[in-house]
């Protein structure tokens, strides 16, 4: 057999796609060969670039998936914002409104769902990716139900506004500023991947819950020395109820991230020292 030596002259990729290696034509020339128009072409599939590629454009999707969620709780935030600002304002436009755009939220919702049912399908993510989607897949639907109650603190102002107020609006305001600042902070823990960020939302819930039951005991005792202001006195207990539940789903979402970054479960507060710790 005649000898000859292989030379590596050229690489170059010549297609990409998701799903298909890319191929890589490697162009052998003889430098010691008996006939010098022998030449011969090595088509090969790469499986590192392969790797890279796909890897990149799940890398994109993830993120794709952490701005869907931002966007997401944008809307929730504005629908709770909103529905105050329409009950201190006396708009009842406004609250209309809120209620009018719910149906945007909720579309949403299903779009993310479905875009993460989509990512665990194709992908079949392992560890923290894993974990990420499926609190996504949380974080999403909790995210809708804030939005939910901002709907329904709306409607309660609605029905509110038929009559004159029977107390100034002080500490609802206070408690809705605390509720959706809570919601800021444990997306801020998100995007930041703030551990202690989320930590600090787990913690502010018995703040909430302080200040409900105290707006709770204040309406009561109007109820039971006017019983002309029940009906405003209830719908004012469902607003306050409505904002200490938003604060529940962020300290939700913040439980969430927790397990994102550290792959820690402190739903329900299992370990005291777990939420406390830092």
């Amino acid at each position: 057999m005649d000898r000859w030596i292989i030379g590596v002259m050229d690489f170059w990729i010549i297609g990409l796609m998701d799903c298909w290696s890319p191929v890589i034509h490697v162009s052998i020339h003889p430098l010691f060969y008996n006939d010098s128009s022998y030449s011969s072409t090595v088509v090969f599939f790469n499986a590192k670039a392969r790797y890279r590629g796909m890897h990149r454009r799940f890398e994109e999707e993830l993120e794709e998936l952490r701005n869907k969620l931002l966007q997401m709780a944008t809307l929730a935030e504005a629908s709770v914002s909103n529905a105050m600002i329409a009950l201190v304002d006396a708009d009842a436009a406004a609250a209309q409104h809120v209620i009018d755009d719910d149906r945007e939220i909720n579309q949403f919702e299903v779009q993310i769902d479905s875009f993460c049912v989509e990512l665990l399908a194709r992908r079949q993510p392992m560890a923290g990716d894993l974990r990420f989607i499926a609190s996504a897949m949380k974080i999403n639907n909790d995210l809708e139900r804030i939005g939910d109650h901002g709907v329904n603190i709306a409607e309660r102002t609605i029905e509110l506004l038929k009559e004159p107020m029977i107390k100034p609006l002080i500490d609802l305001p206070k408690l809705s500023a605390i509720s959706r600042e809570m919601v800021k902070n444990s997306l801020d823990g998100f995007v930041q991947h703030d551990v202690n960020l989320a930590l600090a939302v787990c913690r502010s819930d018995d703040e909430v819950d302080l200040l409900n039951n105290q707006i709770i005991r204040e309406l009561v005792g109007f109820m039971t020395r006017d019983s002309r202001v029940i009906v405003r006195a209830l719908s004012l207990i469902m607003i306050s109820k409505n904002l200490e539940r938003v604060a529940d789903l962020a300290t939700n979402i913040a439980e969430e991230v927790i397990y994102i970054l550290e792959a820690r479960n402190i739903k329900h507060h299992l370990r005291e020292e777990d939420v406390h710790r830092r």
